[in-house]
């Protein structure tokens, strides 16, 4: 019979343990009575159980947090052509299957935790988050290192599931890949101990892969051959609880690291971001209102040349019910300009000769909180075709698992 003997942890290890496990406060760290390993009776917060696994490696966790995550979406474009760059927005007029993502997180033991995300799509599956974080150093430190999201802005460290519409607003597509900006590498953040909230977070990692470094060195072949090869991201984000109903976050970042063009040309990102909350915690009461604007500023050295753009977005979502939430989203986005102010002959967007700009509203459902239904619709207006774009979803998206459930 498998045995569920672990070495001996000393009482603040094991509370960290069932901490980060996300145990109830009446469980025990280990099976009691006759329950088989087999068979656990523990829970996590969201009530569901995770899977524990016998005869676990000594000094790891016997328990993994699963969870499968499907988003799908009927769309209908009026152009032939849509201009979706995200990588898990709908492209074609049907059925789209945006991704099925499983995501896997466990506690190691008192020093490290593990998480990774799996996306499967219908042409294959990736690696699109795995790393370590670490859980006791000291000084308000912590350290991960693996692939992730870098944390520059707001929507760039979340997965679909977390948006608040269907697809990726495009200035992070264009800027960073449809991925998103993402890489192997390390990562360092420091709370400080100042009197309101101030996170201070920096990160090395390789500055390839046209879908997760666009605006690096892409999708060509350049080696790392010094550190001046490698993306450095940078980032403080501060919170504001302005009362108990309202919050606010606030965030600068930046980015910068080789690009392909030429010997020693380098790009960088600079952005800031803003979230504002509305819930009147104070009153039983569902409604919520949310406000979140993100705007990017770029600069890339070419042969001959600087050039510059930028571009944002900004977005409104309030939700009337427990059920029910409406939302409007504006994005926007420039040319590529030289130092002279001329419209350059973009490497990277050689069609992006004029201004782009895309409003979209959206009505979400909730059937419960393992589950929604969306629709919108957007009109895109882009300065180099003769009409504007037109688009409308149907999204299905359904959660399965300990990752899956969020509070009304």
């Amino acid at each position: 019979a498998p045995t569920t003997d672990t070495p001996a942890l000393s009482p603040e290890e094991m509370a960290e343990i069932e901490k980060a496990l996300g145990e109830d406060k009446g469980s025990s760290a280990r099976p009691s009575g006759g329950t088989s390993p087999a068979s656990p009776t523990a829970t996590n917060d969201s009530g569901v159980t995770p899977l524990r696994l016998p005869n676990a490696i000594s000094g790891g966790t016997s328990f993994l947090n699963l969870s499968f995550i499907l988003d799908m979406a009927v769309a209908a474009f009026s152009s032939k052509e849509p201009l979706q760059g995200g990588a898990h927005d709908p492209t074609q007029n049907g059925f789209n299957l945006q991704q099925l993502e499983l995501s896997i997180g466990s506690v190691v033991d008192p020093y490290f935790r593990f998480d990774s995300n799996l996306v499967f799509s219908q042409f294959g599956v990736e690696i699109e988050e795995a790393y370590a974080t670490t859980l006791d150093l000291p000084a308000n430190l912590q350290v991960r290192a693996g692939q992730f999201l870098t944390r520059f802005g707001r929507i760039n460290a979340t997965h679909p599931h977390a948006w608040a519409f269907v697809d990726q607003p495009f200035i992070m597509s264009r800027v960073f890949g449809g991925e998103g900006n993402r890489g192997l590498g390390v990562e360092t953040s420091w709370l400080t101990p100042l009197p309101w909230y101030v996170e201070v977070i920096g990160s090395a990692t390789d500055a390839r892969g046209e879908a997760t470094a666009r605006s690096f060195f892409g999708g060509s072949n350049e080696r790392v051959l010094s550190p001046l090869d490698l993306q450095l991201t940078g980032a403080v984000k501060q919170f504001f609880p302005l009362s108990d109903d309202l919050s606010l976050l606030w965030g600068l970042s930046a980015a910068t690291g080789p690009n392909p063009t030429g010997y020693r040309n380098h790009t960088s990102v600079y952005g800031t971001d803003v979230y504002f909350k509305f819930r009147p915690i104070t009153e039983q009461s569902a409604h919520e209102l949310v406000l979140q604007a993100e705007v990017l500023y770029r600069r890339r050295q070419a042969p001959d040349d600087l050039l510059s753009d930028w571009g944002g977005y900004a977005q409104t979502v309030w939700r009337f019910s427990n059920r029910w939430a409406t939302g409007v989203r504006y994005e926007f986005g420039t040319a590529a300009k030289t130092q002279e102010g001329r419209v350059a002959n973009d490497p990277l967007d050689p069609e992006w000769i004029s201004d782009r700009h895309r409003v979209s509203a959206a009505v979400t459902f909730w059937p419960t909180e393992f589950s929604r239904l969306r629709l919108q619709a957007a009109t895109d207006r882009v300065g180099w075709r003769e009409s504007p774009d037109y688009s409308a979803f149907l999204a299905l998206e359904v959660v399965t698992g300990a990752h899956g459930a969020h509070a009304f």
